[in-house]
């Protein structure tokens, strides 16, 4: 399932293009996620691979994971320090009036019976700021980059509708449900001192060409 998808390789990281509608963290339901599939990428190691990070389920693309224990503090000290660099691009459900910005909003969990729990703006909650740039306009809808400078729950999602005033397509939670998200974690980039940087890039994925956005890709 994943040799095609294997982006980057060596002793210390794998990157992988994690497939849309796959969870990294086993489900409450106990429906298949990425836990159950490590074994398909030791690559001759004997030791399994560990997410250094996580993805939504529904969002597809680049997915950090350590090949051994030293690795991966040094992968997790790196995010902490902020030297990760993220592109992540999104279809919105509208157009932004400006080309590019930056969202600086804090945010924080809600939740109700009704609707369970979300993320929102927050003055008082975790620090979460984003770059953005308009890359493309079709039919009503952008293609936007977005380069997160911190790693909050949903930052990307609720940045956009909060921060832009447009949702993402196919958002469940923060837009209209629809057949897929449309959120896919484009590249990542890691430092390592006195090492060559731990890099991967995703191609976008067969739905945004659907829709009009890029070439064709696997799913």
């Amino acid at each position: 399932m994943f040799k095609d998808r294997v982006l980057f390789i060596d002793g210390e990281a794998l990157i992988i293009d994690k497939p849309a509608g796959l969870p990294v963290d086993r489900p409450r339901d106990r429906s298949e996620s990425l836990e159950d599939l490590l074994e398909q990428l030791t690559f001759g190691f004997e030791r399994l691979p560990v997410p250094v990070h996580r993805l939504d389920r529904d969002t597809s693309g680049c997915l950090l994971l350590a090949r051994n224990p030293k690795a991966m503090k040094r992968f997790g000290q790196a995010f902490e320090a902020g030297q990760v660099t993220k592109r992540y691009v999104a279809i919105l459900d509208g157009v932004p009036e400006t080309e590019s910005g930056e969202i600086d909003l804090p945010l924080g969990k809600v939740s109700t019976i009704e609707e369970g729990w979300r993320m929102t703006h927050d003055p008082k909650g975790k620090s979460a700021r984003t770059r953005w740039k308009r890359m493309e306009v079709h039919d009503g809808r952008a293609l936007v980059a977005f380069y997160p400078e911190t790693g909050r729950t949903h930052q990307i999602r609720v940045h956009a509708l909060e921060g832009i005033g447009i949702p993402i397509v196919g958002d469940p939670v923060y837009g209209r449900r629809g057949p897929a998200l449309m959120l896919h974690a484009q590249s990542i980039t890691v430092p390592r001192p006195g090492k060559p940087d731990v890099h991967g890039d995703a191609p976008l994925p067969a739905r945004f060409h659907h829709i009009g956005f890029g070439r064709p890709a696997h799913g």
